[in-house]
């Protein structure tokens, strides 16, 4: 009867699925005695540096990960000869918890995260966690911090799991033990204002047969340098392109770059392994389709970027991301010149998915797609 039941009703489905797993998977909930909450300054919040009051911790040792505690928020020891510190093997991700008007707490797509966890696991390593264990894991810690969903327009609970490599060892080899992390900070804007970003001819994001469809940390710490030569002649960001010949775009900074022209939506294909699966960017991608948008995943060329913002082709160019979900560009450098692209209350496509994934993720509008995880 009850496989009946499921069969005809994927919601029922869905209801027991979640709840058989939160029969088997035991996370012990230890509740601080001291909040930080209502020290928090909600009109001025600054991204990233305001946490919630508790943590998930998971280990993995003995080959098995053993049960998660939800533990008081806090700092945590290293012994020197920890193998993430020397070799690497640290990987993160990164997702948003919004709250309906009626109180219900939202998830934005939290099984996409997981899978694009598991494919950096491979890819540095590392023990993979299922998928209905990385997602429960997030929800447990969801529930527990609902209190810090801010309900203000535009903010929202930034959830960010992590995991390194634990071994006190000196020795280039795969740990044998690992700790999985979570915790979330409420947040505001990412970015206040559109970016600049500069065309990058020298430096690399990530080459072919690389780690660059990894979220490994080490990537980001690579392109910081670059970033900052960037930054000092007034760029945001920098357009990335590949590492052969320079001549192809693939990422805007830590986003996925997406481009209007002639009115089709453009987005380098993410066929390369040098090129991070957006969850942003593809909700953008499905969203777009769904309302007759034509959508073009491809190489996209210096020389057409380019060529399409001179000729007046180009009409939006906007970083996707889980921070920002929508960055403007405004201008591009590129060698000598600085080319701006239109004012952004002209940007039809743009600023539409905009709104509509921003309503889906609080509950404003109705989720046809399936995006939203009630936790």
């Amino acid at each position: 009867m009850n496989s009946f039941i499921a069969l005809i009703n994927p919601l029922y489905s869905q209801i027991e699925k979640k709840n058989m797993l939160q029969e088997k998977t035991h996370i012990r909930v230890t509740p601080t005695q001291n909040s930080k909450i209502d020290q928090v300054d909600w009109e001025n919040l600054p991204f990233g540096k305001v946490f919630s009051d508790h943590m998930l911790l998971m280990e993995y040792r003995d080959g098995a990960w053993q049960d998660a505690e939800i533990m008081e928020f806090g700092n945590i020891s290293f012994h020197p000869a920890t193998s993430a510190i020397h070799y690497g093997q640290a990987i993160f991700e990164g997702m948003k918890a919004n709250k309906s008007e009626s109180g219900e707490l939202l998830i934005f797509r939290p099984e996409m995260n997981a899978r694009r966890f598991q494919e950096s696991c491979e890819r540095m390593c590392m023990p993979i966690i299922p998928e209905d264990l990385f997602v429960e894991c997030v929800r447990k810690l969801v529930e527990v911090e609902n209190a810090w969903i801010p309900n203000k327009p535009g903010y929202s609970l930034y959830i960010r799991p992590f995991m390194f490599a634990t071994d006190e060892f000196v020795g280039i080899r795969p740990s044998d033990t690992y700790k999985f992390i979570i915790f979330a900070c409420p947040v505001g804007a990412y970015y206040s204002e559109p970016v600049n970003v500069k065309i990058e001819e020298h430096y690399t994001r990530a080459a072919e047969g690389g780690v660059g469809r990894a979220k490994a940390a080490g990537n980001y710490g690579a392109s910081m340098y670059p970033a900052k030569q960037g930054q000092m002649q007034g760029f945001h960001q920098l357009l990335w392109t590949d590492a052969k010949t320079h001549e192809y775009i693939e990422e805007s900074g830590t986003m996925n770059i997406m481009l209007v022209i002639n009115g089709k939506l453009i987005t380098p294909s993410e066929d390369s392994d040098t090129i991070l699966r957006g969850i942003t960017k593809r909700s953008v991608i499905e969203m777009a389709q769904s309302w007759g948008i034509e959508v073009e995943e491809r190489k996209v060329s210096v020389k057409e970027l380019v060529e399409a913002v001179k000729d007046g082709s180009l009409t939006e160019a906007f970083g996707a991301g889980t921070a920002a979900t929508i960055a403007h560009i405004a201008k591009i450098g590129y060698r000598d010149e600085v080319l701006v692209l239109p004012a952004i209350e002209t940007r039809t496509i743009s600023n539409k998915i905009s709104e509509a994934i921003d309503a889906i993720k609080t509950g404003k509008a109705t989720d046809t797609f399936g995006w939203i995880y009630k936790a």
